[in-house]
This record gives structure tokens, C-alpha cells and sequence, in this order.
């Protein structure tokens, strides 16, 4: 084990990375730009052809730096598992979404954990990064690699490091964000620990098991999406009372201590933070253990969508105006502003729900070009002056920092703002999540 740690520190050990998507290829060009030899896998041809050719199709990484890591020999890309017998360090970054019934899928782990196992050698370590349950590395890569004859710990080191990526987060990269790592052994552990501490500069923080590390990942995710269903809530609450949730949030946070603001929307998207309740009261049952408060949450926040959808019909009858036939235009169909990222983003979830309720349905996205909804693909258009007069209701749901909304609030005829877009709460066609309608008043007896 010496050896692997030694030939980490000197960054001569050469790194495999598996899964070149959000979370892969960022952590392939830090690891590039440590000074090690990066191979990155992946099955689509057309992101290896990309990498290989020096092209970027993550927003999060410098597009010079994926160059320089290409042109300089330290980063190549393939869709074959061969190249695993040259490499001493194995990471996998791979998807884990839920299944129809909300279940976990490790399918992708074990599959590339299974294509890997022919090209194993000794003295290699192999660290999932992964978001998952507790358990995976341990009851789902363990056996499979317990069929080379290796034993853990000695022959080979297995651990898991969850990533930190946070799309759009300007701040906080790969290179400054601490790790945690847990190891099968503390052998594991040391092995993991030497290869992050030559990546990133922050700390890394060196768990007791993979168990650990893997519930670290949902507790800080968890933390999160409890946080906003209550937020959510409260702004539903908020908007029948006729107070608003966002001059709340603002108050409340001038207090220097025991409050940390959070923000109400149509729903919260990304890989990670709106299944990770759900990958944890899936293995909570095998404890025979109940986590509602933490399901009520996910429950809240899948419910966003259609409350968003019901409002928009709300405020078309306010004006007369039927949802079916209304001509919608949505601002914004990634999950965050300022970044090209659909997965599980409620802006989606929102559009289906229009398209079948027969809203006549338009977006502008300046991240998203096209997208898939009810089968069929939209293309977002353009945004203009005369695009935002031809619509019944302009319904903001991605707060994207280039749309100038100084324009919407001039030309739209209705808006209904999910994100508190405007500066200015005063113009009575303008809508917000969260918020008395304009014109409000309380009803006395």
C-alpha cells in the first residue's frame, strides 16, 4: 500500500475516471491539473470525441482548462474498460437515479463495476463518488470485487467520497470544496485521503466507513430540501394570509444567530437533492424505521410543481381567462439559474402539467435550446418585446441572471413569478409565489 500512496503523492500514479457528466469531468480536470495522467470512460461517443477534441459541455469548468489538459497529454477519454489494467486509481461517477416506484437504481455502479472486473489488478484503489445509500459500496461493489480472490485492505482499497459539485456555484469548485473519504479499511481510507489531498486545497476529512461518508452526502442534501419544503409551505400559508414569505425571509434573517435563509420556488431539481430523501427511507425500512419527517419533505416538494400550475390558473381566472388555450410562456427550464442543467428540474414538471391541462406552451431558456415535454421537443424562443405582448402569462420559473425583466414587467400582460425576479413589488400585473395577489386585502368579519 505503500507504494499506491507514494506514487499518489509524487502524481505519478495514473487516475481512470468513470462517468465524464457533471460531476466526472470536473473531477477530471482537477485531477489533470494536479499533474496526474487522467483517463476518462464513458459510453457516449459523443462526450469522449468531445474531450478528446478539447471541447467543453460542462459550464462549470474553464474551458482553457480542459484544453491545456488535453493538448498538454495529461487527459484522454474512451468508451473502453481496457485501459483499467494501466491505471492505480479507479473513480466512478456514475448516475444512481430512483426507479418508477422511487426505489434506488445501482445499476450503473454495478455495471461498470462488472466491466471493470476483467482489467483488476492488484494494488489499485477505486473510490465511488456516487450519491447513494448507505451501504452501497460495502453491499454493492464489495461482492463484486470479492470475485477477483482480492482481499480489502491489502490487495485492493475501496472507498467512497461523495462529491460536492454545485452547478453554477462560482465560489466553490472541485479545487476548494472539502472532501470527506471513508474506507472499507483504514488502509482504504489512507489511500483515499493521499489522493485528495493532491487534487483539492481545502481539508479532507477521513471518516470511519464508507457507511459514514455515504451518509454525510444525504444529511447535507437532506438538510437542504427540509429546509425549503418548510419555506415552500410557508409561503403557501403566506399567500392565503396575505403576507409575503420573501420580506419575511429577508427580516428573519437579520438575526445574527439560529436562522439560516432559505428561499420558495416550483420545486427543487438536480441529480442529487430531490431523490436523496427518498434513497434514505428506502433503506431506513430495512431498519424497520420510519423517516416521515424527512419523506413529508420530499413529498412537499414534488408538490410544488402542480401548486405552481394551479396558481397560474388562479390568476388566468382572476382576469377572465381560461389555463386551457392560454398562451404560456415560461422563462427558464433548468433547475437553477445561470446554468444548462435539466435534471429533475420542476420547470419540467411544471410544463408537462400545462401541456396536458391544453396551455399553449412556449419557453425561453438561454441554456437550454430544446427539451422533451409530453413526448414532443420545444425549442426555446426567442425573447423579445413583441413575444412577451403575445402571450396571456409570462410564468418565471429559472431565474437566469441575463433576462432582463425590466422588459417582462413592461410588455407581459400577466406575470407569475416563482423566483422573485423583480426588484419592483408594486406593478399589479406582476404575480409572486408566496406573496398576496395585488390588491389584496383581508377579509375582516
Amino acid at each position: 500500500m505503500s507504494n499506491l500512496v507514494e506514487k499518489i503523492k509524487r502524481r505519478e500514479a495514473r487516475i481512470a475516471v468513470i462517468g465524464l457528466g457533471y460531476v466526472g469531468l470536473p473531477l477530471a480536470v482537477e485531477k489533470a491539473k494536479a499533474g496526474f495522467h487522467v483517463t476518462g470512460i464513458d459510453r457516449n461517443a459523443e462526450r469522449v470525441a468531445r474531450v478528446n477534441q478539447g471541447e467543453n459541455y460542462i459550464p462549470d469548468i474553464l474551458n482553457v482548462d480542459l484544453e491545456q489538459a488535453v493538448k498538454a497529454g495529461r487527459l484522454v477519454a474512451t468508451q473502453e474498460f481496457d485501459v483499467i489494467s494501466d491505471v492505480d486509481v479507479i473513480t466512478i461517477c456514475v448516475p444512481t437515479p430512483l426507479d418508477k416506484n422511487k426505489n434506488p437504481d445501482t445499476s450503473f455502479i454495478s455495471y461498470v463495476v462488472e466491466r471493470s472486473l476483467p482489467y483488476l489488478r492488484p494494488h489499485q484503489l477505486l473510490v465511488l463518488e456516487s450519491t447513494t445509500y448507505p451501504g452501497t459500496t460495502e453491499e454493492v461493489i464489495l461482492p463484486q470485487l470479492q470475485k477477483r480472490g482480492f482481499s480489502v485492505g491489502k490487495d485492493y482499497y475501496l472507498a467512497f467520497s461523495p462529491e460536492r459539485v454545485d452547478p453554477g456555484n462560482h465560489q466553490y469548485k472541485v479545487k476548494n470544496t472539502p472532501k470527506v473519504v471513508g474506507g472499507v479499511t483504514p488502509a482504504c481510507t489512507e489511500a483515499a485521503k493521499a489522493l485528495y489531498e493532491t487534487i483539492v486545497e481545502s481539508e479532507v476529512f477521513a471518516v470511519s466507513s464508507p457507511r459514514v461518508a455515504e451518509m454525510t452526502k444525504l444529511l447535507e442534501n437532506i438538510f437542504r430540501i427540509v429546509n425549503v419544503s418548510l419555506v415552500n409551505e410557508m409561503a403557501m400559508l403566506c399567500h392565503r394570509m396575505g403576507i409575503d414569505i420573501w420580506e419575511v425571509v429577508e427580516a428573519a434573517k437579520t438575526k445574527p444567530f439560529g436562522f439560516m435563509p432559505f428561499y420558495p420556488g416550483p420545486g427543487m431539481g438536480g441529480h442529487c437533492i430531490p431523490i436523496d430523501p427518498f434513497y434514505l427511507a428506502w433503506k431506513a425500512k430495512e431498519y424497520d424505521f420510519s423517516t416521515r419527517f424527512i419523506e413529508l419533505a420530499g413529498e412537499i416538494n414534488d408538490s410544488m410543481p402542480e401548486y405552481v400550475v394551479e396558481q397560474v390558473s388562479e390568476i388566468l381566472n382572476r382576469h377572465r381567462k381560461c389555463l386551457n388555450g392560454a398562451r404560456i410562456l415560461m422563462l427558464g427550464m433548468a433547475y437553477k439559474k445561470d446554468t444548462d442543467d435539466l435534471r429533475e428540474s420542476p420547470a419540467l414538471k411544471v410544463a408537462l402539467s400545462l401541456v396536458e391541462r391544453g396551455a399553449a406552451l412556449s419557453y425561453h431558456d438561454p441554456f437550454i435550446p430544446a427539451c422533451q415535454v409530453s413526448g414532443s421537443e420545444l425549442r426555446s424562443v426567442e425573447f423579445t418585446p413583441a413575444r412577451l405582448r403575445e402571450c396571456d402569462l409570462v410564468l418565471i420559473t429559472t431565474d437566469h441572471s441575463c433576462v432582463d425583466y425590466r422588459t417582462v414587467a413592461e410588455h407581459a400582460p400577466l406575470v407569475y413569478d416563482t423566483r422573485n425576479a423583480f426588484s419592483d413589488h408594486s406593478n399589479p400585473r406582476i404575480y409572486r409565489l408566496g406573496a398576496p395577489a395585488p390588491g389584496w386585502r383581508p377579509h375582516h368579519d
